[in-house]
């Protein structure tokens, strides 16, 4: 994608608006008692693909017969459900009396350009089809979803599926469609629906004349100034175009210059210098914005003379402090383009990271760059053609290995910066027909690689699907990228040792009601509970039952490879158990009847919230006992506490959270949750409230269960090393990840991998825990293979052939986050006396240690462990012993005999002969020395294939 002119990402919902008479509430108007302002006009489709327009706007109407002010009064917009209204313009300027005031808002590359505004603003972004939009007398942000009545708003539009309106909402929008207040904007019975029609987009500003509302017609107006002068273009080359600065110091020039094409783009070329100057500092190439427009002379290796206006072009947001410092200087208001011969220029060698600066000096120009490179990131591959690249590995989230706002967070923050590029398919168009650089499998992944070097042209844009997001350098090809496997795709994850396998997993909006009104049986739905609304417009997930089928299927696979005996679920729909058990069903469905069951319901409620915590377990393995959840107001999702008893009596309590998540930033009355810039996001003094919160829950857990042994799991939203963990691991609780695999990731984010998702267990359970590992089967994928229909490049093709859908019923994408696993040693474990002749374990998981003496050991039912010490010399018979799932560990026997070979077995130290039906095994301590075999233990009822080291611990 081209960042100079990108489309614009998705809004965060749609808009709405309402009429009020402003002569009630306005602050200073000049305009007699009964005049009002009125929203007249609504399009939120600017500059996406497809549209007329290439940005938003509102259109105000004076409806009076006097002029109003402005000052003071501000415009306030909030997604079609949502309850934050930090998208705000504060207004200036004058309605004449009975006329219109065009406020134009964000846009992007498509469509034509709107009538000169009254006044601009990119600080709304508005949905295409739904939204809501106020006209507020101050600058103070609304809250809540619907704040109606209110003597602050003086006028409200509620668009497309809005949850809040005058009367109903009007009609969605679209590219195409814009919201007509009737009579040219004269009509407000304070009825959205009524008052309101759709149509084609016709933007009116303060010079458009036309009767007033009670039909006078307006005063004629001043005739029009007369032309200027023809401007004569200045001749000069790209470099002093470009300067050695930041900024062109030429900016709105009309300038002349000349340059070898060296990429062509859907919306513009690049052309260099053919000699330069010589001076390091300053790039040899620019940037053509064409638009739509063809030029016959632009192709690669003409030489052209281009004749148009110097621009810094930001890619961002007007309040994107990164992308303000780093516009990108371009020639638009093309006069003419022709061609003046052929040529070629040799691509600039550059080696990442570079030793100083950035890549602002080789900006526009061809350049070859040494490999290898990593993908870390492919969450915008199928949306804008680009995937985020690395020398010297993958990108980690600094806050995931130190402390936020350390040196050495801070360093490595510079050093992801250096090493970092985008590369880019050149093209601004969003959802391309085919992705780029994908394959029919779906690949690459992060963590993959591009082999050899990358030649193209550098770029600076959007890193992230946000007009405020972060921005960065980027490298359309001129040749195609070579891509290699380095992270393949497991089919189980790693093995975690142990007799108990625990697994977390956010299962992304698990719903089994659609926004559609179905339910997952295909039956109508009153919708989805959040707080006290109960609506189609709450639910989450999937859009309709064919994407829900999509989305079980995958997250079936997922859990049945990862065949854990408990897992605690985030994302899950807080519908009682309707959810989960009916992914349970499914489940058992491809497992096997009865091999998983949903934990029961904590007594003290799963909470408000659209979503909620859950847990499922094999009832053959243990028994869930009575659950606890922590209903506290800091919680979004009340913790839920789930203790279990395994079949040897031993217990341990699963913990599973769910913490406040990093977006939607509040405003600067919320103290420590607004982002603060050091790594940690929005919204983290909640989550240390929430943290200290979950310490003082655990403890009364344990003292309520009698139990101390606790893992605690789950979505944390923060990742390994930022205030929330630290504060938990400092306090006893043990980071189990970290203490197996340091640093780690579940999420891949802006580029960065770390966990979010952890594993954490009390001091007396975290001995027992055998292993851990994330299953990287989510955050490595491109979301194009996730269960949705909508915006994906297959779906959206128009060609023949097609490519095919990336889906596939696996358990890859099933989610966004990795799932994280660990193995426990909950063992019962039992100690023979030295007078005893028998020792009998439980119907569970068993350790019987036995040391000198004659006896017989029976383990029971359960995965067993007959360990032998050092004192044993022999005369034991083991009962029960069934291959596969029970150990036989020798281990100190064999080291008090001197015997220090890695394979007894193999070498002749362990011996097995038949007696009768039994297994008869022997002890060498010489192997095949003089010393002759002793007699060492029984193992009844097996052949002597059980000698096998599958069998033993040695």
């Amino acid at each position: 994608m081209n960042p100079r002119h990108p489309s614009k990402p998705a809004a965060a919902g749609p808009r709405t608006a309402i009429a009020a008479a402003l002569s009630l509430l306005m602050m200073g108007a000049a305009a007699p008692v009964g005049a009002a302002v009125v929203i007249s006009q609504v399009y939120g489709a600017g500059g996406n693909t497809g549209a007329l327009l290439n940005a938003d706007f509102v259109e105000l109407r004076n409806t009076g017969n006097a002029a109003v002010s402005l000052n003071g009064l501000s415009l306030q917009y909030a997604s079609s459900t949502g309850t934050t209204w930090n998208s705000r313009v504060n207004l200036n300027g004058t309605i004449p009396a009975g006329g219109f005031f065009l406020v134009q808002l964000a846009g992007g590359a498509n469509g034509a350009a709107l009538p000169t505004a009254d006044q601009v603003s990119t600080s709304i972004n508005m949905s295409a089809s739904s939204g809501k939009l106020a006209l507020v007398a101050g600058t103070t942000a609304l809250s809540g979803s619907c704040p109606l009545p209110s003597a602050e708003v003086l006028d409200f539009v509620g668009f497309g599926s809005a949850n809040c309106s005058e009367g109903s909402p009007t009609p969605a929008l679209s590219t195409v469609l814009a919201a007509f207040r009737a009579n040219a904007g004269c009509t407000d019975t304070q009825a959205n629906a009524t008052d309101f029609s759709t149509g084609t987009p016709a933007p009116r500003n303060s010079s458009t004349v036309v009767p007033s509302c009670d039909g006078n017609a307006p005063p004629p107006p001043p005739p029009p100034p007369p032309p200027p002068p023809p401007e004569v273009p200045t001749l000069t080359t790209i470099p002093a175009v470009q300067g050695d600065g930041a900024k062109s110091l030429r900016v709105g020039e009309l300038v002349s210059v000349a340059g070898v094409v060296t990429r062509v783009n859907n919306n513009g070329f690049f052309f260099q210098d053919a000699v330069g100057d010589g001076n390091p500092a300053t790039s040899d190439a620019l940037f053509v914005f064409t638009g739509t427009t063809a030029y016959p002379a632009v192709a690669v290796g003409n030489v052209v003379r281009v004749v148009g206006r110097v621009a810094e072009f930001n890619v961002g947001s007007a309040a994107n402090a990164e992308t303000l410092a780093r516009t990108v200087t371009q020639l638009s208001a093309l006069t003419s383009v022709t061609q003046e011969g052929v040529g070629s220029i040799v691509p600039t060698p550059v080696t990442l990271p570079l030793a100083s600066g950035d890549l602002e000096r080789f900006e526009g120009m061809l350049v070859s760059i040494p490999g290898p490179f990593t993908i870390s990131q492919n969450a915008f591959q199928s949306r804008f053609g680009q995937l985020t690249l690395s020398v010297g590995g993958r990108l980690e989230t600094p806050t995931n290995r130190y402390r936020p706002n350390s040196a050495q967070a801070l360093a490595l923050a510079a050093d992801n910066a250096r090493r970092r590029l985008i590369l880019d398919d050149g093209s601004s168009a969003s959802n391309p027909s085919v992705t780029p650089y994908l394959n029919a499998d779906a690949l690459p992944r992060t963590g993959d690689v591009v082999m050899g070097s990358l030649t193209g042209v550098i770029d600076y844009g959007l890193a992230t699907d946000s007009s405020a997001g972060a921005g960065g350098y980027k490298l359309h090809p001129t040749l195609p990228p070579q891509f290699g496997v380095s992270n393949p795709r497991t089919a189980t994850p790693s093995d975690v040792g142990g007799n108990v396998k625990v697994a977390s997993f956010n299962v992304l909006n698990y719903f089994t009601d659609f926004t559609n009104g179905q339910d997952a049986n295909g039956a109508a739905s009153p919708g989805c509970r959040e707080g006290s609304s109960v609506r189609p417009a709450n639910c989450r997930g999937a859009d309709n039952l064919a994407e829900f089928q999509r989305q079980r299927a995958k997250i079936v696979e997922a859990l049945a490879a990862i065949n854990a005996d408990a897992v605690g679920l985030m994302e899950i729909q807080n519908n009682g158990n309707g959810a989960a058990d009916n992914l349970v069903a499914a489940l058992n469905a491809r497992v096997g009847a009865g091999t998983y069951a949903v934990a029961p319901l904590p007594a003290q409620g799963t909470g408000s919230d659209a979503i909620r915590t859950a847990v499922i377990y094999k009832p053959s393995r243990m028994v869930a006992d009575a659950s606890i959840s922590d209903p506290n107001a800091i919680n979004d999702r009340p913790t839920l506490a789930q203790p279990f008893t395994l079949p040897n009596g031993e217990r341990f309590v699963l913990v599973v959270n769910h913490l406040k998540s990093k977006g939607g930033c509040p405003g600067a009355a919320s103290v420590g949750n607004t982002d603060s810039g050091d790594g940690q996001g929005c919204w983290n003094a909640k989550r240390v409230q929430q943290a200290e919160r979950l310490r003082a829950f655990l403890a009364e857990v344990q003292t309520a269960t009698g139990v101390a042994d606790a893992l605690l799991v789950g979505d944390f939203n923060a990742y390994a090393k930022e205030d929330p963990i630290d504060l938990l691991t400092r306090n006893g609780l043990v980071d189990e990840v970290e203490r197996v695999h340091p640093g780690g990731y579940s999420y891949v984010f802006d580029g960065a991998s770390g966990r979010l998702d952890h594993l954490l267990s009390t001091a007396s359970l975290s001995p027992k825990v055998a292993g851990s590992t994330h299953w990287h089967i989510n955050a490595d994928e491109i979301p194009t293979a996730d269960y949705n229909l909508e915006s994906k490049a297959p779906l959206l093709c128009s060609g023949n052939p097609c490519p095919a859908d990336p889906y596939r019923i696996s358990p890859y994408r099933s989610s966004d986050h990795d799932p994280v696993i660990a193995g426990l040693n909950v063992y019962k474990t039992l100690v023979a006396s030295s007078a005893s002749t028998s020792l009998v374990g439980t119907p569970g998981d068993d350790i019987l240690i036995s040391g000198a003496g004659r006896r017989t050991l029976t383990g029971g039912a359960g995965k067993d462990q007959f360990v032998f010490t050092a004192s044993f010399t022999g005369g034991a018979t083991i009962a029960d012993f069934q291959p596969g799932a029970d150990l036989i560990s020798l281990r100190a026997v064999l080291q008090a005999l001197g015997v220090t070979s890695s394979n007894p077995i193999g070498q002749g130290y362990l011996s097995c002969k038949a007696s009768g039906t039994d297994a008869l095994i022997s002890v060498d301590p010489d192997a095949a020395g003089a010393a002759l075999p002793r007699a060492l233990l029984l193992i009844k009822n097996q052949p002597c294939a059980v000698l096998h080291p599958s069998n033993f611990v040695l």
